[in-house]
């Protein structure tokens, strides 16, 4: 199963669709965010499901329990691969997230969507953790926030490439670890502050890797993708 998952985070279903004929069959699914769901709704998700692709609809879910678990309910129907919540909505909105998916995949008897939870966005340098509040380290906050989604039955966790080896060392070996923060030695880091290799997050212990700008913002991004999907072989 290709680890590489594209963000396709652009503004048009059009350019979207481009990206997703390029790059099908090069990489292991697409990822779509806020951006591209918030202009156009579900009926793109349901097209890409509809041509055989994983989608990991990244819209981190963060409210009540109840309004949660009706959001996932609804990612459910809409046949993701994946969806994800934010871990510091806590323990029972995350069992309401997994208790959600099950039923609604029971009732149509499919397999249900892996449930994930971010612990702390790429984005945030310990400066930016501190001043939401959180006074423990970075890594501290990711571990404290990946157990409390393993007990809550959640299929993984989003992290950074630096907090993987110790996610691995804290959580059972099949909890999956998704990571974003992609960065090569070329590569501008943009507003990502906790950032890696491909080859150094798959070796870190990474179960996917996501990638959005090295590639959909390249020339040729069917060639960056190629290129990102080899160094992914080399681990």
């Amino acid at each position: 199963m290709k680890p590489l998952l594209v963000a396709l985070d652009v503004d048009t279903v059009d350019a979207a669709r481009r990206l997703a004929d390029t790059l099908r069959g090069t990489v292991g699914g697409f990822k779509i965010g806020s951006r591209l769901f918030t202009a156009h709704g579900p009926a793109f998700v349901q097209e890409l499901v509809s041509r055989g692709d994983r989608v990991f609809l990244d819209l981190k879910f963060h409210d009540i329990p109840n309004t949660v678990a009706g959001a996932v309910a609804a990612a459910t129907r809409l046949g993701v691969w994946m969806v994800n919540v934010h871990a510091g909505g806590g323990l029972e909105m995350m069992r309401a997230a997994r208790q959600a998916a099950d039923d609604e995949a029971g009732k149509a008897t499919t397999a249900p969507p892996l449930v994930i939870a971010v612990t702390v966005l790429t984005s945030f340098s310990q400066d930016g953790l501190s001043a939401t509040g959180v006074q423990g380290a970075v890594p501290d906050q990711v571990r404290r926030l990946a157990l409390l989604a393993q007990s809550a039955g959640l299929d993984g966790v989003v992290a950074s490439p630096q907090e993987i080896g110790l996610i691995r060392e804290a959580c059972d070996p099949r909890f999956e670890i998704v990571t974003p923060g992609i960065r090569g030695a070329d590569d501008a880091k943009g507003d990502q502050t906790r950032t890696a290799s491909a080859a150094g997050a798959l070796a870190a212990g990474a179960s996917y890797i996501v990638v959005g700008r090295p590639i959909i913002g390249a020339a040729d991004p069917r060639a960056a993708a190629v290129r990102i999907a080899e160094e992914c072989q080399t681990t």
